[in-house]
């Protein structure tokens, strides 16, 4: 049995360390807000190293956490927040890492039945020095959410896309993909207590070339159709598949299944799974949530009884 909403004293984590820091301050001014609304104490955290001190002092009862990339979405948070016995929002340490880490949470991924892309890790100077796979192909960030340091280097096109990985911060081994033509899709999976249920599937479209940072988070960046536009066997696979990466992963709460479908090959392609994905007014997962009768104001709700229940 849950407490009501009201009789909690709720921490709120956002900001944080990551390249992610503004959009998880986003997040988390409107999880905040919403979770406020509805009668509880709200404690705006801007996490930083000495988080453990500063939840140890404010002694909540629950924490939502609303950050992104590094440190808050990786498993470090998490290991925090378990140590100090507090329950919280979305998935635990291992899931958290293992989905953090693109390569592991792809071998996982694919022994347990998700198709997942080829490709794999390279040193970033040797991708800078030669095509390392055919092209087009994705270079991206082993370990970095929201299409941070995301590059499409398309056929004819020079090995690297400078400067791009000459500047590189994100470590030396960087993932390089096939990439996939045709739609990108996003599916949202909430971790009910019967199982873990996909929502619907949203279809995006950048208004600006590829699905990139500023195509995910700017206003106008991309155009959603919801629900995709999909032959219903598509439909149909590409939801099973994400309540598959949930388990798989040992995701709880709320998570975020991206693919790829070529239309013309009839391809359905799992990219990646977000364990903590975006709550801004252009994020996916309440755009979703939305779609199915489930307001903002719910869907924060329904994410903080859920770190409440019991496990």
């Amino acid at each position: 049995m849950t407490r009501p909403l009201a009789d909690l004293h709720v921490a709120v984590l956002l900001g944080g360390l990551s390249s992610e820091r503004e959009v998880s301050l986003s997040s988390g001014k409107g999880c905040a807000d919403a979770i406020e609304a509805q009668g509880a104490r709200v404690t705006r955290v801007d996490a930083g190293r000495d988080l453990g001190q500063v939840l140890a002092a404010l002694k909540p009862d629950v924490v939502f956490n609303a950050l992104h990339g590094h440190y808050g979405e990786d498993g470090c948070a998490q290991g925090v927040l378990e140590t100090l016995g507090i329950p919280y929002t979305h998935s635990g340490v291992l899931a958290s890492a293992l989905a953090m880490d693109k390569s592991r949470s792809k071998a996982v991924l694919k022994a347990a039945g998700v198709v997942v892309p080829g490709g794999g890790l390279f040193d970033r100077f040797e991708i800078a020095r030669r095509h390392v796979i055919p092209p087009p192909y994705v270079i991206k960030p082993n370990a970095e959410g929201s299409s941070v340091g995301v590059y499409l280097v398309r056929e004819g096109e020079a090995p690297c896309p400078a400067p791009g990985l000459t500047d590189w911060t994100y470590g030396d081994q960087v993932m390089v993909e096939p990439f996939i033509a045709g739609k990108e899709l996003a599916v949202t999976v909430l971790g009910e207590a019967t199982g873990p249920r996909a929502l619907t599937i949203t279809d995006i479209t950048p208004t600006k070339g590829f699905y990139d940072y500023e195509a995910k988070y700017a206003p106008g960046g991309s155009i959603h159709v919801l629900p995709a536009v999909l032959p219903p066997h598509v439909f149909e696979r590409a939801l099973r598949q994400s309540e598959l990466a949930h388990t798989a992963m040992g995701c709880r709460g709320v998570t975020r299944s991206d693919f790829r479908y070529d239309d013309i090959k009839d391809d359905l392609v799992f990219l990646e799974i977000n364990t903590q994905p975006g709550m801004t007014p252009t994020s996916l997962v309440p755009e979703q949530a939305a779609h199915c009768g489930m307001d903002y104001k719910s869907l924060v709700r329904w994410m903080v009884e859920d770190a409440s229940c019991p496990r």
